[in-house]
């Protein structure tokens, strides 16, 4: 059965809908049908059986006066949906015999699509695992986001150098997608604010429209679907008919080239002050749309603006909507005419925050002239919100100051609530970036440990492994993980364990498949396969990590007939464009892959991949395959991580520092089953403390220095010895995320993974429980802390449908 009770579609309908589809959807037949007319025909048929009970949902909303939460979040990343969607409707069976019987090959049809372009990391990955959740758990929700044309980028290696070329997937129709014309609204820029009959009026110098296109999210099994609505900007006038029969053709359609400009990239180099005024342009473009359409909505139910809290619970992902509290201030005084103090004791009942980091630098701040010339109205609003402030906390903490407009700040001090997203992470917060302000209001932070989807992250990427599952604790896990600690007798089962081995054997087997088809790269399955998947960024220490290979190579060459361990050292992830460190890293990951894997001597036992342009889909194909998790950031700076929830699930043991959720993870699987290394958060700050204390750990570790010798000698670098000199000098002189200091407990432990993994059997079982054991990470259970802690909002399914098993 289907969603509401609808049945099932046969596979000779589901066969037949596709022919319609391919004939009055796509207009062709299928002796001419490329891959992507199957791909879009297979693709409408399945969201047919979307639109019934995305449909339904809406109606027992507006019925119930249910409270909506809505997720502002400059990130979703939604990746591929064909399979998403069929795993949570029970088509997936269907769809596949469905295009078999037409002569197509189901994976190669779903690989046509192209991942969604709307994010870059964790963040917009955990946006999208609460969308399928809040659906799965039947909680009203619209997620609001940009509809990015080019999203952030593609990621291109020339001589091992990242290259950014724009991300094209909309160049294609989003199937998915239903665009709305009729809603739109106007956002404004600029311009000056003119007292009028004793009110602000703000006379804006440029507007843009932000017209609404709607992506339903489908839950498990169909019982419930919410609305992502991504926001496109387009011109107040389209064409400039004056200017073009001229001849000034580029002037005649500048106004949609300026407008388009605003929902073409995710995150815009910022370092010019042009992509500065870009960024903030951005994050106010789809934060007011967001705002006026939810408030259109609520009036629009005959709803009184004073209860606004009670239907409406806002959710800040993050500091870039943190616009959201004056915006929602402005639309209360300006355009409903309530005084300031009221309009922000309101708007901040309905807001809510999620800290992410705890690098100052990530906090955002905007140098305050520009801000005021971009924002002018908010600017001042600010400044009545930071007055209200310190007649109720005192002036000790200021959101304009030194010129800067701190936007954590703002979030903070609008927001009824603000969570960290790991226990530790919530704890540092307190101590910390928000430690004055913890004083000040000291029952707002609270913890919301983050989680993921187990439909997409274990039941849809890992097929093997959901299939033992199945066989040994029966079908309703998927919206109840903590089932998964079912498995944990078996554990002891030798039959048991062989199955599980077969299972990461298979997934190995697909990987190695995919490197070699995608890249020509060949890897041997029985070796370690040891991934590292994730933003680069010096905290995360990907460098620690090449560091520690090229010291291994370095043991390896030394004496090639030892007892080693092979290992694929797997990477992946993208630098920001301006990031220049990251971006030495990179290269310089490359630059020693093509020396180690040329290597006679060593490359049967070690080999570097890097696969280009890391996304969801590919994370789909890495993480199932995964022995060992490399979850390495500076203890006291990652917030949580989720990859390291999803490797942990599928069966990846962890060595990783004392951060983020790796404590709570490790807590869970036992610390048995979790090789730990490096300084604690309280031992990274008080090392800090110590003069030079980089190059003292350098001169105490020979094998460091002698890695750091070959690097600064060009061996990976044809001999230019300047390549990495930056990047070694800044080592000795300012490693503020302690590369060094980590670097021998690091490389100790990875010799004990080393001895672990050759014991098969014991390294088998410990895989087990760590999917035995990690059932807490769902992210059903994450909403659902947020619904009762911070939304006060309610399932509207009922008890038995959110119970009900697959039929």
């Amino acid at each position: 059965m289907t969603a509401h009770s609808i049945p099932a579609p046969s596979v000779e309908a589901f066969r037949a809908a596709i022919l319609r589809h391919l004939k009055l959807s796509l207009g062709k037949d299928s002796e001419h049908a490329s891959l992507y007319d199957w791909r879009m025909s297979l693709a409408l048929s399945l969201r047919d059986h979307v639109v019934d009970p995305w449909f339904e949902s809406t109606r027992k909303t507006y019925e119930a006066r249910g409270k909506r939460v809505y997720y502002l979040s400059m990130e979703f990343l939604i990746g591929r949906l064909i399979e998403d969607v069929a795993v949570n409707l029970g088509l997936e069976e269907t769809a596949e015999a469905a295009i078999t019987a037409l002569g197509q090959d189901y994976a190669r049809v779903v690989t046509n699509e192209p991942d969604a372009a709307l994010g870059n990391g964790g963040l917009g990955r955990l946006a999208a695992c609460f969308m399928d959740s809040l659906s799965t758990l039947g909680i009203p929700a619209y997620g609001y986001g940009i509809r990015y044309e080019h999203g952030l980028f593609q990621q291109h290696f020339e001589d091992g150098v990242q290259i950014e070329t724009a991300e094209t997937w909309l160049a294609q129709k989003h199937v998915w997608e239903f665009e709305r014309p009729e809603v739109s609204y106007p956002i404004h820029f600029g311009g000056h604010v003119a007292l009028e009959s004793g009110r602000a009026v703000w006379h804006a110098g440029e507007t843009v429209m932000a017209s609404a296109y709607d992506t339903p999210i489908v839950g498990w099994q169909g019982r419930w679907a919410n609305t992502l609505r991504l926001w496109a900007a387009k011109p107040t006038t389209n064409f400039d008919l004056e200017s073009f029969n001229r001849g000034d053709y580029i002037a005649a359609s500048a106004p949609e080239a300026l407008a388009r400009t605003i929902s073409r990239v995710l995150y815009p180099d910022d370092t010019t002050d042009v992509g500065k005024e870009l960024r903030l342009k951005q994050e106010y473009f789809f934060t007011s749309a967001s705002l006026q359409d939810l408030l259109r909505r609520f009036l629009g139910e005959g709803g009184d603006l004073r209860q606004l809290s009670d239907h409406v619970a806002i959710q800040l992902n993050d500091t870039h909507p943190a616009i959201a509290g004056p915006e929602l201030v402005r639309l209360l005084v300006d355009a409903h005419g309530f005084d300031v103090a009221e309009a922000i004791g309101m708007a901040r009942r309905c807001l809510a925050y999620t800290n992410h980091t705890l690098l100052p630098e990530a906090l955002e701040r905007w140098p305050e002239d520009l801000f005021a010339g971009i924002l002018p109205r908010h600017h001042q609003i600010i400044g009545q919100i930071e007055a209200a402030h310190f007649a109720a906390a005192g002036e000790g903490v200021r959101i304009l100051e030194h010129g800067e407009v701190k936007m954590g700040e703002l979030a903070f001090i609008m927001a009824h609530h603000v969570n960290g997203v790991s226990a530790l992470h919530s704890d540092l917060v307190k101590q910390t970036v928000f430690a004055d302000l913890h004083a000040a209001y000291p029952e707002r932070i609270i913890n919301q440990t983050n989680g993921i989807t187990p439909r997409r992250w274990l039941y849809a990427c890992n097929k093997p492994l959901r299939s033992l599952i199945n066989e040994t604790i029966g079908t309703s896990w998927p919206d109840n993980l903590d089932q998964l600690s079912g498995l944990t007798p078996h554990v002891e089962d030798a039959a048991f364990l062989e199955q599980y081995q077969a299972a990461k054997d298979a997934n190995k087997a697909r990987l190695a498949g995919w490197l070699r088809d995608r890249d020509g790269m060949v890897v041997d399955p029985a070796a370690m396969f040891d991934v590292q998947i994730k933003r680069i960024h010096e905290y995360k220490r990907q460098l620690m990590n090449l560091l520690e290979t090229v010291a291994l190579w370095q043991d390896i060459r030394a004496n090639p007939q030892g007892d080693w361990t092979p290992r694929v050292k797997i990477f992946g992830g993208k630098a920001a464009p301006g990031y220049v460190v990251a971006k030495e890293i990179i290269h310089l990951i490359n630059d020693a892959a093509r020396v180690i894997n040329a290597d006679p001597v060593t490359r049967d036992l070690l080999q570097i991949v890097y696969p280009e342009n890391y996304n969801v889909s590919m994370a789909e194909v890495l993480i199932p395959a995964a022995d060992l998790s490399e979850q390495i950031s500076t203890a006291g700076k990652e917030a949580s991580g989720t990859g390291n929830m999803k490797f942990a699930l599928n069966g990846a043991p962890t060595i990783g520092t004392l951060d983020g959720a790796n404590v709570e993870i490790r807590e869970c699987v036992g610390e048995e089953n979790f090789f730990l290394f490096g300084l604690t958060a309280a031992e990274v700050t008080a090392r800090r403390a110590t003069p030079d204390y980089a190059r003292q750990a350098i001169e105490a570790s020979p094998k460091l220095g002698h890695v750091l010798n070959l690097i600064r000698s060009g061996v990976f670098s044809g001999r230019d010895k300047d390549r990495y000199a930056g990047l070694v000098d800044g080592l000795y002189g300012h490693d503020y995320f302690l590369v060094t200091c980590d670097f021998d407990s690091y490389f100790a432990t990875q010799r004990v993974v080393d001895a672990a993994f050759r014991e098969t059997k014991s390294w088998t079982r410990m895989a087990a429980l760590n999917t035995a054991r990690v059932g807490w990470f769902s992210s059903d259970r994450t909403i659902s802390g947020y619904a009762n802690d911070i939304w006060n909002a309610k399932s509207l399914l009922s008890e038995a449908k959110r119970n009900r098993d697959v039929a």
